[in-house]
Parts: structure tokens; C-alpha cells; sequence
């Protein structure tokens, strides 16, 4: 007797090798788009994304475009997302290796400068994003603002880890200590990219060594105490 229930019908599988294809497509279509809107967002801000101009970067129709976002404001935030991606996985992923502590506050660090040292000269949707979306509440600034929480959090529970690891003096303020970190590279970025320091790069490192001076514990840090 044949299936009286739709749903257990099921699609030749030369059909289903087709959709499978089709699907597979779409899927790296879709991630074109949105490389080729990365790079133009790092070079001229997120403001710069329009469904038009990524047309003419791929050579593909406004409509072919719009059909894999809908809008410019998903445009956007699908570039935000991916941009926390690559920065999360050349940043903050290759740190968990290094053990708690002030180890892995180090590699952090390393990985972050490794970062700026290009986006010095491709730019941070980051920092251009806060400038652009600061006074506009919507998706898209929330997209933004969540992403730079996320990694910020993510420092500040490495500087925790390191303080419960007893790699820091009993009364170091911990979110002080984030702070301080993250001023580093909002100041390398300013004097680098913007002022043309050449450098801020290695004030930046020895603004880090300062800040462990303060810190760490001196037998952890390697660094003699002031």
C-alpha cells in the first residue's frame, strides 16, 4: 500500500544530490558576498556596505545580492558576525592552548598585536564600527556592541583566571586590568593608523610589560618589581 503520510515521500536521489548542490551554492555565494563586504567595510566603515556596491565589487545583480540578505542592515550585521569569527579564531582560540593563567593573558595579548599590526594598515570594524554606530541604537549596533563585549569578557575572565591562578598580587583589580590592556590597543590604533607613529607598536608592548609590572607577581611575571 502506498504512503498515505506526505512527509514519507521521499526525493529521488538524483534530486536530492541536485538540491544538495544547489544548496552547497548558495552557501559559497553567499560567503563571497560577504568577504568581498569585509574588505570593504575595514577599508571605508560598515556605512560603506550597500546591496549596490557589492553587486558591482562581485559582478553579480542587486537582486541576486539581495536574495542572500534581504537588507542592507542584514548585510551589515552578517559582516560583524563574520569579521568576530576570523578575530576570535586568530586571536582567542589559539590563546587556549597556553596555560591559565598569565600565560594565556600573554598570548592573548600577542595574538591581539598580531591582528592590529594588520589592521593598521586594513582597518578594525571594531573601532570604525563604534565611531559609526555610537548614538544609532538599532540590530546593527547591537551586533557590533556584542561581538567587542564578547572578547572583552573573554580578557577579563583570562585576567581572573590568572589572579585565581595566584599569577597576580592578592589586591590586583582585575577589571582595571582588562581596562588597561584594552586602552593599549585602542591607543596603538590611534597612534599607528591615524598619527602614522612608527613607534607605537613597541610603546604598546612596553605599555603591557608596565602593566604585569603593577600586577604580577614577580616570580610569575618574570619582571622585577618597582
Amino acid at each position: 500500500m502506498p504512503p498515505t503520510d506526505p512527509t514519507a515521500i521521499q526525493e529521488p536521489p538524483g534530486k536530492r544530490a541536485s538540491s544538495a548542490r544547489a544548496l552547497q551554492k548558495g552557501r559559497q555565494t553567499k560567503q563571497l558576498i560577504i568577504d568581498a563586504a569585509l574588505g570593504l567595510a575595514e577599508q571605508m566603515g560598515l556605512e560603506s556596505l550597500s546591496i549596490g556596491a557589492l553587486a558591482e565589487v562581485t559582478r553579480m545583480s542587486k537582486s541576486g545580492v539581495f536574495a542572500h540578505f534581504g537588507s542592507r542592515e542584514e548585510l551589515q550585521i552578517s559582516v560583524i558576525r563574520e569579521y568576530h569569527q576570523r578575530f576570535s579564531n586568530e586571536v582567542f582560540f589559539p590563546a587556549l592552548n597556553a596555560p591559565r593563567g598569565l600565560p594565556r593573558v600573554r598570548a592573548l595579548f600577542a595574538n591581539w598585536m598580531k591582528r592590529v599590526a594588520i589592521e593598521i594598515q586594513s582597518g578594525c570594524i571594531f573601532i570604525s564600527g563604534a565611531v559609526e554606530f555610537d548614538d544609532r541604537p538599532g540590530p546593527v549596533r547591537d551586533a557590533l556592541a556584542s561581538s567587542v563585549q564578547t572578547w572583552l569578557a573573554a580578557m577579563h575572565r583570562a585576567v581572573v583566571q590568572a589572579k585565581q591562578e595566584g599569577h597576580l598580587v592578592p589586591d590586583a583589580d582585575e577589571a582595571q586590568m582588562a581596562f588597561e590592556i584594552h586602552g593599549l590597543i585602542l591607543a596603538l590604533h590611534y597612534e599607528a593608523r591615524f598619527l602614522k607613529n612608527p613607534g607605537a607598536i613597541a610603546r604598546a608592548h612596553t605599555g603591557f610589560e608596565n602593566i604585569l609590572l603593577r600586577y604580577g607577581q614577580p616570580q610569575i611575571s618574570g619582571l622585577p618589581r618597582r
